[in-house]
């Protein structure tokens, strides 16, 4: 895939994710062009700051627009190659409390995106989605796992040889906004920390894997596939010893629509999940337009589910600080 001929948009590319994939996708893989797309212009001012003094900032372009907006999305998606889909409602609390909102956001603004891409004549889109779409017990949860079912059979409404569609399926990111190490890292001066549930476990990945697992996915999809990366899990508490180990601990209670674990994939997805070394690549259950695409995965067993808890890839505290670049506590 020759990336020097292909204009990318990153919806959502202000955030965390976006920073980085900006990042990286410049400096290591030189689109002809790259779309910033977000409703935020002063985080878009912010950014710009980061790229005036380097030599590719010629090649960033920022639009203001939010995914509601189709008028927007069609007019940001002119003679755009590749899509990743970033921008979402995803605090949980939030949504909860602003339902509609949730949903104008992350099932409207999935449609708008998938409706844009296939008559502007996106080649690939790839959307990020959460762990929480797996037998979701939240709003949230709920509007990614009906924003990934869009996404797939979107390729359905792309016909042959027309618009790809796939999803990126991923826990939780060390240091994104809203995670529990920022809070810990603001807790911690006060000398006390605040823990839902001490069995918690949970998945962790660092931004620069999530980046590059999705342009793995880019170039590797054929269409309606939701990727999910083999990443190792954490135990709360060791996260709490990781990041503040002289402070005391108070156990508020979990919250309504937390779980005590995790899924990155259910029972019922396994039936149709490829096993590669890295990664599980679970396909869609009507695909026909990336029928023997992939040849070469591991079944999966029967009743086979991916879980914080049940996971062979366990984090230290000593590991969590090296990927969270904070002192390892002696």
């Amino acid at each position: 895939m020759d990336w020097s001929d292909l204009t990318v948009l990153i919806t959502g590319g202000t955030g965390s994710f976006g920073h980085k994939f900006t990042e990286v996708v410049l400096r290591e893989f030189a689109p002809k062009k790259l779309i910033v797309f977000s409703r935020d212009e002063l985080k878009q001012h912010e950014m710009r700051q980061l790229w005036d003094d380097r030599p590719n900032d010629s090649r960033i372009r920022y639009f203001v627009g939010d995914i509601r907006d189709r008028d927007r999305l069609y007019r940001a998606m002119k003679g755009v190659d590749i899509v990743v889909h970033a921008a979402a409602l995803k605090q949980v609390p939030a949504c909860e409390y602003n339902p509609f909102e949730a949903v104008q956001t992350n099932v409207h603004g999935a449609q708008n995106i998938i409706d844009a891409a296939i008559d502007t004549g996106v080649k690939r889109v790839v959307a990020l989605s959460s762990d929480k779409a797996v037998n979701p017990v939240n709003l949230y949860g709920a509007t990614k796992l009906v924003a990934e079912r869009l996404f797939i059979q979107g390729n359905a409404y792309a016909g042959d040889g027309g618009t790809r569609f796939a999803c990126v399926r991923y826990g939780n990111v060390v240091g994104s906004r809203g995670s529990v190490i920022p809070l810990f890292r603001t807790q911690r001066q006060s000398g006390g920390v605040t823990v839902t549930d001490e069995r918690m476990t949970r998945f962790w990945l660092t931004l620069d894997q999530a980046v590059r697992f999705v342009l793995r996915a880019i170039e590797q999809m054929a269409g309606g596939e939701v990727f999910v990366p083999k990443i190792p899990s954490m135990r709360i508490m060791d996260l709490v010893r990781a990041m503040a180990p002289d402070c005391t601990v108070s156990f508020t209670g979990i919250r309504p629509g937390e779980k005590v674990h995790e899924a990155l994939l259910s029972d019922h997805e396994a039936a149709h999940t490829l096993e590669f070394d890295d990664m599980y690549v679970i396909q869609p259950e009507f695909g026909w337009w990336s029928l023997g695409h992939w040849k070469h995965g591991k079944p999966l067993q029967d009743g086979f589910r991916y879980t914080s808890d049940a996971n062979t890839a366990w984090l230290s505290p000593s590991d969590l600080c090296r990927m969270a670049d904070v002192a390892v506590p002696v």
